[in-house]
């Protein structure tokens, strides 16, 4: 069965070779009302249409979107290679992609007499496709009835159109009865203030929590622009968490524990003790570790030993002075250093003595 969709031309602009390209929605998915007279269905006032995600979003369906002639107007047939040089005035591009609940297709239209009536306000868009439609009564997953499914949809043509059946930018449905079905699209009286020219308030469907509803373009903005703000809120809110985690991880990381406390301690103890060691009374009273090394450096090798150097050759020239002070004296190699010498006077002479009054002795005791 054939079917026409009304859509919106959407982000026109010309290329530098004149072309016009475009954005265009030309499929959706949910409920469409038909005349039962148009569906095969004269008995029925209206036939409620199901038109399910993953027929829309079939790659099969999207393929069928691509490479697509562009008419001006619907055609009295289908688009075939016999014809196509006689209806078309443009094609469709390959990036065929999926937008909430609308199939969203890139065209160019190469025709300078059709490019002017779309400048000129003509700049209505109505898909024409074919499908398979199941009369099966049921409920969608959104608790909406419907009377009949349609599968295997094939996009053949679409066709810049005055104005659909709805007179809605976004509305589904047109007027081409001579290529085929098409939505039907009840009018809503307004105010003479905000009744659109064609009588018809424009209309947006929209998804909420998976529920397609229909509201008017004004509600349809305000709520894009709430949504845009709960976003904005939470991106706010999460930038906010990771801040403050991130400033409780530094505080964690800058909080020592008292093992650290007490060997940092230590060592600048040490630092103070092996600074004025090397240099005296050098004034270490709220210098840090790396100016307290400089100043050592500085009372012993003077201000041009620092000039221009880096923190790490300082550190050298620091450790190079205490080296000595950190090394532990040797006793022994320090005796030896110049060579043995007794320094105790000699006993020779006295041992000579003290023989000598052992072997007289005995004189002593028996004179003669």
């Amino acid at each position: 069965m054939n079917f026409t969709d009304i859509v919106t031309v959407a982000g026109t602009r010309r290329t530098g070779d004149g072309y016009l390209v475009a954005d265009a929605r030309i499929a959706r998915t949910g409920i469409q009302a038909y005349a039962g007279a148009e569906i095969g269905r004269p008995e029925m006032p209206t036939v409620r249409i199901y038109r399910p995600g993953a027929e829309v979003f079939s790659e099969d369906t999207l393929k069928s979107a691509a490479h697509r002639p562009v008419t001006n107007e619907h055609p009295p047939e289908m688009v075939t290679s016999e014809n196509w040089k006689k209806y078309a005035v443009g094609q469709t591009g390959d990036e065929i992609t999926g937008e909430g609940i609308f199939l969203r297709v890139p065209l160019m239209v190469s025709d300078e007499e059709a490019i002017q009536d779309i400048e000129g306000g003509k700049q209505e868009l109505s898909a024409g496709y074919v499908c398979d439609v199941d009369f099966t009564a049921g409920v969608t997953p959104a608790g909406e009835a419907y009377d009949a499914v349609q599968h295997n949809i094939r996009i053949n043509h679409i066709a810049i159109v005055r104005r659909g059946r709805a007179g809605s930018k976004v509305r589904i449905g047109d007027a081409a009865a001579p290529w085929g079905c098409s939505p039907l699209a009840a009018p809503r009286p307004l105010s003479d203030h905000h009744q659109s020219k064609e009588g018809m308030m424009p209309t947006k469907t929209i998804m909420i929590d998976g529920i397609e509803i229909e509201v008017s373009d004004q509600t349809a903005e305000i709520i894009t622009t709430l949504r845009q703000r709960l976003a904005d809120a939470e991106t706010a809110y999460q930038k906010t968490i990771a801040i403050r985690d991130a400033e409780l991880d530094a505080l964690k990381a800058a909080v020592l524990d008292e093992a650290e406390i007490e060997r940092r301690a230590e060592a600048r103890a040490e630092l103070i003790d092996l600074a004025r060691a090397i240099a005296g009374d050098i004034k270490t009273l709220g210098l840090s570790d790396a100016a307290i090394r400089k100043a050592v450096v500085i009372a012993k090798a003077g201000e041009g030993a620092v000039q221009g150097r880096s923190d790490a050759y300082v550190d050298a020239r620091f450790d190079m002075l205490a080296e000595g002070l950190r090394r532990k004296p040797d006793l022994f190699a320090d005796a030896v250093r110049d060579g043995i010498s007794s320094t105790q006077p000699s006993t020779s002479s006295a041992f000579a003595a003290m023989v000598r009054d052992l072997e007289r002795a005995h004189l002593a005791a028996n004179p003669t």
